[in-house]
């Protein structure tokens, strides 16, 4: 796991390497709850790219778990992101301005992911 930290106050864990093994290790102590989709995600990766002889699909799943942990690692950034996905859902407002804190919150995940 690298050592990415915000200072005494920072993430409860550093970021992880970009494997499976590692991502399934930070997914434990920060979200068990969704240990059953990422083992599902594996699977489900991990038989398209022996279908497809191809890479991309254990390449996607290492880039929406990498970009998961690394903002689960800041609860602060995650709360915020659950707040903003039921805004675009609903679309009652105009959701310009949640969609583009949104990407800035995954942008900001997936430098700190090395993605």
């Amino acid at each position: 796991m690298s050592a990415q930290s915000g200072g005494p106050y920072g993430p409860p864990i550093p970021m992880p390497e970009l494997t499976p093994d590692a991502l399934r290790a930070a997914v434990a102590r920060i979200a068990p709850s969704r240990i059953p989709a990422l083992t599902q995600h594996l699977f489900e990766a991990t038989t398209n790219a022996q279908q497809t002889q191809s890479l991309a699909p254990l390449r996607a799943f290492v880039h929406s778990w990498a970009v998961f942990v690394a903002i689960e690692r800041h609860p602060e950034r995650a709360a915020r992101l659950r707040e903003l996905e039921p805004l675009v859902d609903v679309g009652e407002d105009e959701p310009t301005e949640a969609i583009a804190e949104i990407r800035t919150i995954r942008a900001a995940a997936e430098a700190e992911a090395g993605l």
